[in-house]
């Protein structure tokens, strides 16, 4: 199929579905209305609590749930071919994804910026609210730990992402004081600082910078400690100091890459010869798992992710001015992500075939180009695979809007870093509010400070990272866990939402109900899978957590499923 022909579609299917569907699940489902005071506005306290005007909100919350999220799913799940990624992603978006995320969004505004795990006690009981926290936690806790290595590795592959990378830090406090303390139109000082954080990106290309082995320890090693001592630092931080104005630049950035795919495929396709090299269906991939039901767990940022949850009910809900600005942030910020992993498909699939260069300093084209890099599970499943899969691909379309390959290159790099860095912040600020959380619900009164949670989501975290080693590598232990977690976590909370819009009565309940239903399906047939496949390999540990989650997923169901009931009853 032509390149421009499926973006094209699948644009106009995302358009139509916030303009239609959205509209209706904002005013006839959940009822937003700008007479009800959002927490932001209740409960302002200049740190957490935020009024913030709907752009920058939207930028934040973007950048939060899409991350590497978007990337690396698409582009390792098209190897059971392009059609049922492209469906999952455009189908998945509109019906799951950005409900689920609207819902979980509504819900908090509606429960004083609280989280999804803590509003359950108010509508499921106490009990469930406490197992939910378990799921919660063990996913932050690895999220945590693997996007400190996640980032590691994309500057050891691209040191020239280093320099611009870092240097947003500045730029992002600097917007965020001309902002809020000297009151600069929004418009002048985004502008200012996109184009400042370009300029740090050309001169990455000049300075690229690599770390040496340090005690024994290597690059990678030494990034993940320094990455988390920084989340720590960010996560304490008023929202509005780094992690608001970080992420809304970071939107822009994405925007402005986003921008250049676009024209890049109209390029490549008009200019070049770009066309979609992969297979349309391929049902069995050498050494893959079933397409039924891991196409659902591989990709999930970008058609649904139990993450978005967290984020929307841990931080996003603590800044939203107006309720009726949760349709663009919750609903909006989905379909952008949609939007995204639609151009990596297109970048993997197409883009990818336009130039590969091989190990042996060889260059491939199209369909061998693909099947070079997609030629079993095992060779496109690691995440260096999955990064080089879009970068190369995208910096190939990109190049021919004039830009050199090498800089392009960059752009992409510090595309993927930027957004695995805003990740890893708002990971670790919504693990501080869930400790937090826990410790006011159990009385552990020295864990409620934010300094003491966030150090304790900090150090649990390394402990993890480098628990087998000094490379940091730990995490990646649990790392084949965590895609059922998630999707299992995101099945939860549409349970969670269905129950909120049951009490609310009338039939609004199916429209999260049967996704709902068919995440939670998908995921614990995923888990059960995985169960047995680690029983056979002897892995004592991911049996273990693996057998907990699985628990943890039907005691929820049950839960949930026994609530609506009796309110059928009622």
């Amino acid at each position: 199929m032509d390149a421009v022909l499926l973006m094209v579609i699948v644009f106009i299917g995302y358009i139509l579905a916030y303009k239609v569907y959205g509209k209706f699940l904002s005013q006839k489902i959940f009822n937003l209305s700008d007479k009800t005071k959002t927490p932001a506005v209740e409960m302002e306290d200049g740190k957490d609590y935020v009024p913030t005007k709907k752009g920058i909100i939207f930028g934040h919350h973007f950048t939060s749930i899409a991350g590497t999220g978007p990337i690396v799913g698409p582009a390792i799940g098209v190897i059971w071919g392009w059609l049922p990624a492209v469906i999952w992603v455009l189908v998945g978006t509109i019906v799951m994804g950005a409900v689920h995320d609207f819902g979980a969004l509504v819900i908090s505004l509606r429960n004083q910026g609280k989280s999804i795990s803590e509003v359950t006690g108010n509508y499921i009981n106490k009990r469930t609210r406490s197992i939910f926290f378990l799921i919660v936690l063990l996913e932050l806790w690895i999220v945590i730990a693997i996007f400190g290595l996640v980032i590691a590795v994309i500057f050891s592959m691209y040191p020239q992402s280093v320099f611009p990378v870092w240097c947003e830090i500045p730029i992002a406090i600097a917007l965020g004081y001309f902002l809020y303390k000297k009151g600069m139109n929004v418009n002048l000082a985004t502008i200012l600082a996109v184009i400042l954080m370009y300029v740090t990106v050309v001169l990455g290309h000049f300075i690229p910078i690599t770390l040496p082995t340090i005690g024994g320890m290597g690059p990678t090693g030494t990034w993940t400690i320094i990455l988390l001592i920084y989340a720590f630092i960010a996560s304490t931080l008023p929202v509005t100091t780094l992690l608001q104005p970080r992420d809304y630049m970071n939107a822009w950035q994405l925007m402005v890459a986003m921008i250049l795919l676009v024209l890049g495929i109209f390029a490549s396709a008009f200019f070049g010869d770009l066309k979609i090299v992969a297979p349309a269906v391929q049902v069995h991939p050498e050494g893959a798992p079933s397409m039924w039901p891991f196409l659902f767990i591989t990709i999930a940022c970008g058609a649904i992710s139990g993450f978005h949850a967290l984020v929307a009910s841990g931080t996003s809900a603590k800044q939203v001015r107006k309720e009726t600005d949760a349709l663009a942030v919750g609903y909006g910020s989905m379909i952008m992500e949609g939007t995204l992993a639609t151009l990596v498909i297109i970048a993997v699939t197409a883009g990818i075939g336009i130039a590969y260069q091989t190990k042996d300093a060889g260059v491939l084209t199209g369909t061998a180009a693909w099947t070079q890099h997609y030629s079993s599970w095992a060779a496109s499943a690691g995440l260096g695979s999955k990064v080089a899969a879009f970068v190369v691909g995208g910096a190939n379309m990109i190049s021919f809007l004039g830009i050199p390959k090498a800089i392009a290159i960059v752009i992409m790099g510090v595309f993927v870093a930027s957004f695995a860095g805003t990740t890893l912040d708002t990971a670790t600020r919504l693990q501080r509010y869930v400790i937090q959380e826990l410790a006011g619900n159990f009385k552990i009164g020295f864990l409620k400070g934010k300094y003491a949670a966030t150090a304790f989501a900090v150090i649990t975290a390394l402990i993890l990272a480098f628990y087998n080693g000094a490379n940091g590598k730990g995490a990646l232990t649990l790392w084949p866990l965590f895609g059922a977690v998630n999707q299992t976590l995101a099945g939860l909370s549409l349970i969670v939402v269905t129950v909120y819009l049951k009490s609310k009565g009338g039939a609004k309940y199916l429209l999260t109900a049967i996704p709902a239903v068919f995440m939670i399906i998908m995921t614990i047939w995923a888990l059960f899978i995985n169960e047995s496949n680690f029983i056979k390999s002897g892995n004592i540990l991911l049996m273990i957590v693996n057998a907990i989650v699985i628990i943890i997923a039907i005691w929820v169901v049950f839960e949930g499923f026994t609530r609506l009931l009796k309110k059928q009853e009622a």
